[in-house]
């Protein structure tokens, strides 16, 4: 699944001539294309799909957001380890083995 996700912007720069933003969804902190939205500032909140913030938020949107998220394990889904989710797959299938 791929949901568009609020966070708050926490640093801003530039890569490449690119304007960028570290951004925290949660507690998991992400890189975050700002060309969709040039005048982001530090301390705001942003809708972001796909590595690019889309839309401004309001605070407390984004807070229950990110809470109802969280709530759903949705933001592990988006965010979580992809090799700590192959581990875990791995596993279940090495214990399904042992089990035969």
């Amino acid at each position: 699944m791929c949901l568009a996700v609020p966070g708050r912007v926490t640093e801003i720069g530039e890569r490449d001539g690119t304007r960028m933003a570290v951004m925290d969804f949660g507690g998991v902190v992400k890189d975050v294309c700002l060309e969709y939205l040039p005048d982001l500032a530090v301390g705001e909140y942003a809708i972001v799909h796909v590595g690019f913030a889309l839309q401004r938020l309001d605070e407390e949107s984004a807070r229950r957001t990110l809470a109802l998220f969280e709530e759903l394990g949705l933001l592990q889904e988006e965010f979580g380890d992809p090799w700590e989710a192959a581990e875990a797959v791995a596993a279940a299938g090495e214990n399904e083995e042992a089990g035969r």
